[in-house]
């Protein structure tokens, strides 16, 4: 028996500039041969390796940026040819909501995306449990090329980044692996034994199973089953009402239709069971050789902890072991602005965009953009996702390529009577030539109030009439607000800060 991995098959990107992993299933013991030929058949590169528990994995040395190129696997009297196969750039896009959000729902829709031959797909099949079906649907995913008939389905996020980095590198194929599912939290995307190691992951353990209880696969079955007949139910009778109604907002279907019945029931073949995704998606595409990941995730954890910044370290920690690079960049998205409508700000959003910064602050080789100036009034899926593809591949020139821009931030401060100056990584200004806003002060009491500050450089100085002894400042420390204005030269948002 030989088998390529669904990776590795007509079409597919390899990572340049790094040990090339070949991958895919042998029969125990034997050896299987990978050779990468370019355009012209001749050698690149050749090495072997035995199979161990009905799985090989082989190490091709690195390759520069080409096109054309062919692989040929053999194993004993069995052979496998695979062309037009290219050597580029490979990112791993993961998530959940906002990084699935595909380029036909996102604004702009397909118009954004250019046909191009070296920009492609490989999106890993949904599938919340290993299993026939989901093994069945794996060997039927292939590689394919961006154009007007397959972009709309992609990752609008994605898309966008991709697009952006081929214009910049024409030169370089870039592939893009999509793996990610709406409503998911970061321990999705981890082991049990990542989870474990941590206190947080053995909460977020010990409560989902609480709450099944034992349930059984059958009766999840069922109830998945009755979830999904009332979504559609929903949906459809959401799609009547706008079209009767043609000038009705989201806000007035929900007092029509009362809200999207999102309840989806806990249980062992949940996509959002702690530890599942990691096991039925993330592991298909392991130890593939990666360029950088990008990724947007942490809405559905704002209400679950406030120590985000431990959960998404080990993820990062985790998935640089299973795709064997100890320093993986990790490019990832800020949380932007959001509240539901008529709600009440809750604080947690700022909260996790604090532990999204603490992370790309204390975990190497990672990076964050930020989107203080984007989001939606009652609505968490922006559909501005050209916005986040661009800084993103701002944010990867700055990372990968030496050359890119980049939002400023607080690096520390000084009291100075009953004034705090907030030291920053660059030149600040307001987008709108008013006063800054969204700045708030506190006595040692820990009260925060409103406060005025003047911007000279890299340097806010803040204060309240209020407050004669200030402890403590924080900038954007809300849910959602349209008034954050205060921004780098480069025209990128100042990030929030809590100092």
């Amino acid at each position: 028996m030989l088998e390529a991995a669904s990776l590795f098959t007509d079409g597919a990107v390899l990572c340049r500039d790094r040990e090339i992993r070949v991958f895919g299933r042998a029969d125990t013991g034997k050896p299987v041969m990978a050779r990468l030929e370019d355009s012209r058949g001749n050698v690149l590169a050749e090495e072997k390796s035995v199979a161990q528990d009905g799985r090989f994995v082989i190490g091709l040395p690195p390759q520069t940026a080409k096109t054309g190129c062919r692989l040929v696997l053999r194993c004993g009297q069995e052979r496998l040819e695979v062309s037009d196969i290219a050597v580029g750039d490979v990112y791993l896009a993961g998530g959940q909501s906002n990084m699935e959000l595909e380029v036909r729902n996102a604004k702009g829709g397909t118009d954004l995306i250019p046909d191009d031959p070296l920009l492609r797909f490989f999106n890993v099949p949904r599938m919340a449990t290993v299993c026939e079906e989901q093994q069945q649907a794996v060997k039927g995913t292939r590689w394919k090329a961006v154009t007007r008939d397959t972009v709309g389905f992609n990752s609008a996020v994605a898309s966008v980044f991709g697009t952006e980095m081929r214009r910049k590198h024409p030169e370089i194929p870039v592939g893009i692996i999509g793996c990610y599912w709406g409503g998911t939290s970061a321990a999705c995307w981890m082991d049990g034994e990542t989870l474990r190691s941590i206190t947080e992951g053995v909460r977020y353990l010990d409560t989902y199973a609480e709450a099944c209880n034992g349930k059984s696969m059958e009766t999840y079955l069922e109830e998945e089953k009755a979830f999904q007949k009332g979504m559609e139910d929903w949906s459809r009778e959401a799609d009547a009402y706008r079209a009767a109604h043609p000038d009705a907002d989201d806000r007035e279907i929900v007092k029509v239709l009362g809200p999207f019945p999102w309840n989806p029931p806990c249980g062992p073949g949940s996509p959002f069971r702690p530890a599942g995704l990691a096991e039925s998606m993330l592991k298909e595409i392991t130890p593939v050789t990666l360029t950088a990941v990008l990724y947007y995730q942490g809405e559905e954890d704002t209400w679950r902890t406030a120590h985000y910044d431990v959960l998404m370290t080990a993820l990062i920690g985790y998935w640089r072991k299973i795709f064997r690079n100890r320093e993986l960049p990790f490019l990832f998205v800020q949380l932007p602005m959001w509240i539901d409508y008529d709600a009440e700000d809750t604080f947690t959003w700022p909260r996790t965009r604090l532990a999204q910064a603490a992370v790309r602050d204390q975990v190497r080789n990672t990076g964050m953009i930020c989107l203080l100036d984007e989001g939606e009034y009652g609505n968490i899926h922006p559909v501005n996702k050209q916005l986040v593809g661009i800084r993103l591949a701002e944010l990867a020139g700055k990372m990968l390529y030496g050359s890119g821009e980049e939002s400023p931030r607080a690096v520390g401060r000084l009291v100075r009577g009953n004034t705090i100056h907030v030291l920053l990584s660059g030149n600040v200004r307001t987008r709108d030539g008013k006063a800054p806003k969204l700045l708030e002060i506190a006595g040692e009491d820990g009260k925060f109030v409103p406060a005025e500050g003047k911007v000279s450089g890299d340097v806010i100085r803040i204060r309240s009439a209020e407050v004669e002894y200030p402890a403590a400042v924080r900038y954007a420390w809300c849910d959602w607000s349209d008034q954050a204005n205060l921004c780098g030269e480069n025209g990128l948002p100042l990030e929030p800060f809590a100092l």
